[in-house]
């Protein structure tokens, strides 16, 4: 990402500087809901600075995939994981794993935006200040350079003050963004992050995905193959549980080589 703001630099604050080679891999995944087989032995790896699409039809396991990238399974008593998933070679779902850590790692951004009961300012600060950072100055320079880096912060510098929910759905969409990315995640985690938005609104959100690729790995799950062919670098295709296929976007959707995945991207099913 560019320096934006003059004599200050995202990651200055959190831990050592992130493996240029770093990624999430996931091993043998199993997960069970109720007794429920949701999850059927996952074995894949999410590339770094690319955009990763999982798609496929609905109900095939597509968000329970992306909520175990940050352990977000973990509110449900009835939630069974077993297998792995490395992140930077690390098993998140190991007993000596920090959840604070693990969480802070993964920028989530939902279907629906939720931006916090505050001012845009405090929105953007609010994590800042829990990780430690009271500084007016520190905090007033992240706000600035993660509304710029979300597209926000021309439309939204002369009421930074006044409450988040005054804004529209699609600049509540890019505040939390821009909430995420505060907290210098390696990871973005979007489910279904345009479904909610006009299409102004999911377009910016697209653009700023492909800015941001640069500077993160971004894992964006997806009902809309369109958005998937306009942004996907890396595409993961799941059916039932299961990856049936996963590779580049070239080889994807230009030469699938199971049946199913040919069957789901020529419209017989979804």
């Amino acid at each position: 990402m560019n320096n934006i703001i003059p004599d200050f630099l995202p990651n200055q604050k959190f831990s050592a500087p992130v493996c240029p080679d770093s990624n999430i891999k996931v091993e043998g995944l199993n997960v069970y809901i109720q007794n429920n087989h949701i999850l059927r032995n996952i074995n894949v790896e999410i590339p770094n600075k690319q955009i990763t699409c999982i798609i496929g039809p609905s109900g095939c396991g597509k968000s329970t995939l992306l909520k175990t990238f940050n352990r977000m399974l973990d509110i449900n008593e009835d939630v069974n994981v077993e297998g792995k998933v490395l992140v930077d070679g690390e098993d998140i779902y190991d007993r000596s794993a920090e959840l604070i850590d693990i969480r802070r790692k993964m920028g989530l951004l939902s279907q629906r935006p939720c931006p916090l009961p505050m001012s845009i300012y405090d929105n953007i600060a609010y994590g800042c200040r829990i990780h430690g950072i009271t500084s007016k100055r520190k905090l007033n320079a992240i706000v600035e350079y993660y509304l710029k880096a979300a597209g926000l912060w021309d439309e939204v510098k002369d009421r930074l003050h006044t409450p988040a929910s005054r804004m529209s759905i699609g600049q509540q969409q890019r505040l939390c963004l821009a909430r995420g990315l505060a907290v210098e995640p390696q990871f973005i985690l979007a489910d279904e992050a345009t479904s909610a938005l006009d299409p102004i609104s999911s377009k910016t959100i697209e653009e700023l995905f492909v800015k941001l690729k640069n500077d993160y790995a971004i894992v964006l799950v997806t009902h809309t193959l369109r958005q998937a062919l306009r942004i996907a670098d890396y595409v993961i295709f799941m059916y039932l549980g299961e990856i049936i296929e996963a590779g580049t976007a070239g080889e994807v959707f230009k030469n699938p080589k199971n049946e199913l995945t040919k069957n789901y991207l020529s419209g017989a099913f979804s």
